[in-house]
């Protein structure tokens, strides 16, 4: 009998459901909310808000774009954290609900795993998956960390950020150049146009496998101060080699050390997730990467990059093939263990 998993995502501000049956995606929906642009950033207040406005339409939309009807779920997986509080109780609260109202059991998942089992869904595009052990470099907004991935329920963080994540450093960069929220696909896109190697800033290298992205962010606000006393106009008329050399030199960091961890542990095969994994540049260095030394490269689709329902119910459903179902009485937290 066909196991159907039904997955919602509401870690902060995209409400998502999704639909897998057997590890293939029947159904992937996402709403973005556009009320934090003005901000330059995330209002969890909003954030939440609108999670209660989107939710109901959203998994309505999900199970029908998948042809099943709510008899049909064999489970419903949803994101316990990490996150924000308020958009995680959202999502908590109406899969508690609708799984009491349908008799079926209830997966929680860790938001982090969900990023890094994306690469086990099964679509026309994606048909081969990594074989264990793999390494895999989990970059998002809020976490950069190097992952040792045994197994669906073994994974060991082997190397993270000590201060600042990686899609922080573009985001803040971004910021200060005027460049808008969020501002990692923005550096990304006029990095296109200018030159990688034109201006040379910080690369904190910090011992062992940690990264560090604090130093860098520093020494970028301060060569734009810099330059701005001399010419006003600075950044409007090297944006672009300010993109290319800010995304240069955060892909380089970030490579140097997923080569170095992959060498360490001889491992034959890895991956990239999170967020920042839909970045051009960081994408085709990891291609690189992996070509050079020989290795099996896994790249996700970039619907899968940001926050999704489908990997949340991928991971949901290796769950559920191990009957590892969570109790009603379990709170969302904003910092979920890994």
């Amino acid at each position: 009998m066909s196991v159907i998993i039904l997955g919602i995502e509401s870690s902060c501000d995209d409400t998502s459901a999704a639909v897998i049956r057997d590890g293939h995606l029947l159904s992937n929906l996402i709403s973005t909310q556009q009320v934090h642009e003005e901000y330059g950033g995330v209002v969890p207040e909003l954030a939440s808000r609108a999670h209660q406005a989107n939710i109901v339409p959203v998994v309505d939309m999900a199970i029908k774009q998948a042809g099943i009807k709510l008899g049909d779920i064999s489970a419903i997986a949803f994101t316990r954290g990490p996150g924000l509080l308020g958009s995680l109780l959202v999502g908590t609260s109406f899969a508690k609900g609708l799984a009491i109202a349908q008799n079926i059991p209830l997966i929680e998942v860790n938001h982090l795993h969900g990023h890094i089992l994306s690469h086990f869904i099964l679509t026309s595009n994606q048909t081969q998956v990594p074989g264990f052990p793999f390494l895999c470099l989990l970059v998002s907004g809020g976490h950069t960390q190097l992952v040792l991935v045994n197994n669906f329920d073994d994974m060991q963080i082997i190397g993270k950020t000590i201060d600042d994540a990686a899609g922080e450093a573009f985001d803040k960069c971004a910021k200060v150049m005027g460049l808008g929220y969020p501002g990692g696909p923005e550096v990304d896109k006029l990095s296109a146009l200018g030159k990688p190697t034109a201006f040379r800033f910080a690369k904190p290298l910090p011992h062992g496998l940690d990264f560090s992205f604090s130093g860098l962010k520093t020494s970028f606000l301060y060569f734009l101060r810099d330059n701005l006393e001399k010419d006003p106009n600075f950044i409007e008329n090297r944006k672009y080699d300010l993109c290319a050399s800010l995304q240069h030199t955060i892909v380089t960091i970030l490579i140097d050390k997923l080569g170095t961890a992959a060498r360490k542990l001889g491992v034959k095969e890895i991956a990239l997730a999170g967020g920042v994994a839909a970045n051009s540049g960081l994408r085709d260095a990891v291609m690189r990467l992996g070509k050079k030394r020989g290795l099996r490269t896994f790249i996700p689709e970039l619907k899968f990059t940001t926050d999704n329902a489908a990997m949340i119910a991928i991971a949901g459903y290796y769950k559920f093939k191990k009957n590892e179902f969570a109790d009603h009485s379990l709170t969302p937290q904003a910092r979920l263990p890994f």
